[in-house]
């Protein structure tokens, strides 16, 4: 049996941990998988949705398609499964013309109804899925996973510099730039501290200095594992509601103690006190870092607390089962019967469908 995954680019970031990650799982279960960069133009990609007839089952990943080229797709695919670990069917949080967008909604609707299973990343997104038509028996919650086996952890231990570390793309880098009033208030209050950027810009805060690692897919694991204390921040509006915590869970399996504001996810990934902090004001987290950096044994313990949950929650092999069942149709691993109706049913919420609530 065979998979194809269309995705923005197969070395994208949301490629590597939704799709790439659960490809052995797929293989045990005896199907191949095919992973392609959505192709772009009137007449490139039309031809390319139509290749779906060469496959058992079509993974489409967060692209929301025009009318005609999801009937293109629709018509083309034996299993179409859609899986979303971002509030796609809204604009960015720094969009010039706000977050809300009805076209994009509209075409969120018409492919979450058409899909024969949905895979989204948190409760939040499986919410909107279920607002806009879809199938309640199609939906299924799927949180980003990692593979803790590979990943080095960090051994705490007393020294100067701690360093904080923030990785990700330079444009979720805007969110942190907007409070560099924030990091410039903890370089001057918490003595030996600098900030880690793992990215792909250099950002400048202040009184806080700076360490500029470039992000690279070899050498991240080991940047995040030189590293004492993880930071994440999001704004809070309806946009980062969709975020799904992957630099949260890099930073867990990396054994870091985590501070972040309560915002999304990150209050169910992050066990307030034990593997990290929730700091809902800028005291908070000057209290938070001061704490953790004046404290190496404290670090230790909630990053050892911090790789347990990715182990026990958002470990790979721990969704495995539920990505191949989402992609085949069937625990077996064997495709279901083919089904190209254009609106699903009921509304209420899945019942059975979400393996593992995880924290």
């Amino acid at each position: 049996m065979k998979a194809l995954a269309l995705v923005e680019a197969p070395d994208h970031v949301c490629c590597r941990y939704r799709v790439r990650a659960f490809a052995e799982a797929l293989a045990a279960a005896g199907w191949s998988l095919t992973i392609e960069g959505l192709a772009r133009g009137a007449l490139a990609r039309p031809g390319q949705l139509r290749t779906a007839r060469q496959y058992d089952a079509v993974i489409l990943q967060r692209k929301l398609l025009s009318p005609w080229d999801l009937a293109v797709l629709r018509r083309s695919s034996r299993r179409l499964v859609f899986d979303l670990d971002d509030a796609v069917f809204w604009r960015d949080s720094y969009h010039a013309k706000g977050v809300r967008s009805p076209a994009r909604e509209r075409r969120f609707a018409r492919l979450v109804r058409q899909a024969d299973a949905v895979t989204a990343g948190n409760d939040f997104l499986v919410g909107r899925a279920l607002l806009a038509g879809a199938d309640a028996e199609a939906v299924r919650r799927l949180p980003t996973c990692v593979d803790p086996k590979p990943c080095p952890t960090r051994t705490h231990g007393a020294g100067s510099p701690a360093r904080l570390v923030w990785i990700g793309s330079s444009s979720t880098l805007r969110g942190l730039e907007e409070r560099r009033g924030l990091w410039d208030r903890i370089g001057r209050e918490v003595p030996g501290v600098v900030m880690r950027i793992i990215c792909d810009r250099v950002p400048e805060f202040g009184a806080l200095p700076v360490e500029f690692v470039p992000w690279s897919e070899a050498t991240e694991a080991q940047a995040l594992a030189e590293s004492d204390i993880g930071i994440a921040w999001t704004p809070d509006d309806l946009w980062s509601r969709g975020k799904c915590g992957l630099k949260v869970l890099q930073y867990l399996a990396a054994g870091l103690p985590v501070v972040a504001n309560p915002v999304g996810v990150h209050p169910e990934m992050i066990a307030q006190g034990h593997s990290g902090f929730l700091a809902a004001t800028d005291d908070d987290w000057v209290e938070a870092v001061a704490r953790l950096v004046g404290d190496p044994g404290l670090r230790g313990r909630m990053g050892a607390e911090a790789r347990g949950i990715v182990e026990a929650d958002y470990a790979v092999d721990r969704w495995a089962s539920a990505f191949v069942e989402a992609v085949t149709g069937s625990s077996g691993g064997m495709p279901a019967r083919p089904h190209f109706d254009a609106i699903g049913g009921g509304r209420s919420l899945p019942s059975g469908r979400v393996e593992g609530a995880g924290r």
